[in-house]
């Protein structure tokens, strides 16, 4: 009977491969410890009853440990990353020309004011929000 609970474990561990929740990887454990207990007792329901409870106890013993390690940290990213960041006006925001231009962490934006004033060249500005392709600033004082 050793012989199946094997092939099982080896099937949990290559099912394994293809998921991504790392659960399938503690039934295959197991089934090792049943494949373990059938040297011992040729009882089918003792072999079943082993990899059961083994394998309910590794899932909720171990799953909040590998969740902790797999858990990361969700930083910001693209344009959300520069909300909030300052910057200075390389080229005149001017609402009614649709013009304008920051810098910011060496990167240059078309900007706006936020309530649509002009904005001299050599401002500093701060990144209120992005709508489309423009950032929206507000002058800091």
């Amino acid at each position: 009977m050793w012989q199946i609970w094997l092939i099982v474990a080896g099937i949990f561990f290559i099912a394994e491969i293809f998921t991504t929740g790392f659960l399938v990887f503690w039934f295959g454990l197991g089934s090792l410890f049943a494949m373990i207990t059938s040297f011992f007792i040729d009882d089918i329901v003792v072999q079943t009853t082993v990899f059961l409870i083994t394998s309910i106890v590794f899932i909720f013993a171990t799953r909040p440990l590998v969740n902790k390690f797999l858990k990361t940290k969700t930083v910001s990213t693209n344009v959300f990353s520069v909300i909030g960041k300052h910057g200075i006006v390389i080229k005149e925001l001017n609402s009614v020309e649709g013009t304008g231009q920051i810098k910011v962490n060496g990167e240059v934006w078309s900007a706006d004011e936020l309530n649509g004033n002009t904005v001299p060249e050599g401002s500093k500005v701060v990144i209120v929000k992005i709508e489309g392709v423009k950032a929206i600033v507000s002058v800091v004082k």
